[in-house]
């Protein structure tokens, strides 16, 4: 399939699933690669083919679906995002969850792909709060849809390419060698529990004190499911607690109950009677 006819197909379909094509356009070439293969599997000469298979075959729209994930991702993704989370916003976080009188400090990484993010926040507590905060423990609930990604993550082994820009130090103490792959230590696993779940459809329980919602929500659903995602995850976030979303994408027009902390770094804070002057 050539990329014209798949842009094209894309352009076509993506809105039928409540997508955006606009955050499809750089990473197409995943997508059309698992397509041109699906239509292989189902001996369907071209996308024409297949546009009709999913008139006759309705549920092939999830298929569909599925292919259409993205998996980027690494650790340390955007650095400037986690030195801001490690010097003003944890620190800020965790005073409020002591101040509530609370030992648990808990983090969804939703979209958390095959484990860096929430694995990233894992070594990076350990190594630089968690002395500072010895009364704290973390809790990070990840979630993806994809069951490939969450076995991957599972395993928790990774190439040197997914760990390069992590600080050396870090990954020294955090991983050790295993043949071809970085397997982080069982240690910095155990505060990070793996949930297979679809954002549009679930969610993890109880409220959260920091989500992170990277190029996933606001990159790929179309505003309407923008605005229903943000409603819940808003939902979700106890008075004070901090979004962290990709820092190429903004919250969709109408976001309510959210202020801006960090312009840059896309980092926000749910409003609420909690007002820590050393945020800003």
């Amino acid at each position: 399939m050539k990329d014209e006819q798949c842009v094209r197909f894309l352009q076509w379909a993506l809105p039928l699933l409540h997508m955006r094509w606009p955050g499809f356009r750089r990473v197409r070439k995943q997508v059309c690669k698992r397509i041109d293969s699906r239509m292989r599997d189902l001996s369907l000469a071209g996308i024409d083919e297949y546009k009709v298979y999913l008139h006759d075959h309705p549920d092939e729209w999830v298929e569909l679906d599925a292919l259409c994930r993205i998996t980027i991702s690494r650790f340390y993704r955007d650095q400037g995002v986690f030195a801001t989370l490690q010097q003003r916003v944890l620190p800020a976080l965790a005073r409020q969850v002591l101040d509530r009188s609370d030992t648990l400090f808990r983090v969804w990484s939703a979209g958390c792909g095959s484990g860096e993010e929430p694995y990233t926040l894992a070594v990076l507590w350990a190594m630089e709060l968690q002395p500072q905060y010895p009364n704290l423990s973390i809790d990070i609930v990840a979630t993806d849809a994809d069951p490939n990604m969450m076995r991957r993550a599972r395993d928790a082994g990774y190439k040197f390419g997914s760990l390069k820009i992590m600080p050396e130090s870090w990954r020294d103490r955090a991983f050790e060698i295993e043949g071809d792959n970085y397997c982080l230590r069982l240690e910095y696993r155990r505060c990070v529990q793996l949930l297979p779940q679809d954002i549009r459809q679930e969610q993890p329980e109880g409220r959260f004190d920091l989500v992170l919602c990277r190029n996933l929500v606001f990159t790929y659903f179309d505003d309407a499911l923008q605005l229903e995602q943000l409603r819940r995850i808003v939902d979700a976030m106890h008075d004070g607690a901090a979004l962290v979303i990709g820092i190429q994408e903004k919250l969709p027009d109408g976001a309510k109950g959210l202020s801006v902390c960090f312009d840059e770094q896309r980092i926000y804070r749910k409003n609420g009677d909690v007002v820590d002057p050393k945020w800003i």
